[in-house]
């Protein structure tokens, strides 16, 4: 959820908006799971990010870090040899 706060004019953005952003381009291939997370910066206005780089921190997250790290539990299209998934 992405939130405007009117006295500051700041835009705060949630660990989760930031999670769904990021699986979002993936899927999308415009960003690949290994580039580290700052590589998001080309898909948030300049404006923003100061507040996106806070919630990052807020929940120990580096630039440096890698996508995935962000990323939820993927589903992947596997099934053992007994045809179980």
């Amino acid at each position: 959820m992405v939130i405007s706060s009117p006295l500051h004019q700041e835009t705060v953005f949630s660990l989760e908006v930031i999670r769904s952003t990021a699986s979002e381009l993936v899927r999308q291939n415009r960003l690949d799971r290994q580039q580290p997370i700052y590589t998001l910066c080309q898909f948030i206005p300049a404006r923003q990010w100061l507040a996106v780089e806070r919630e990052l921190e807020m929940h120990d997250y580096l630039l440096r870090d890698h996508i995935i790290d962000l990323m939820n539990c993927e589903a992947w299209d596997f099934q053992d040899r007994d045809g179980c998934a």
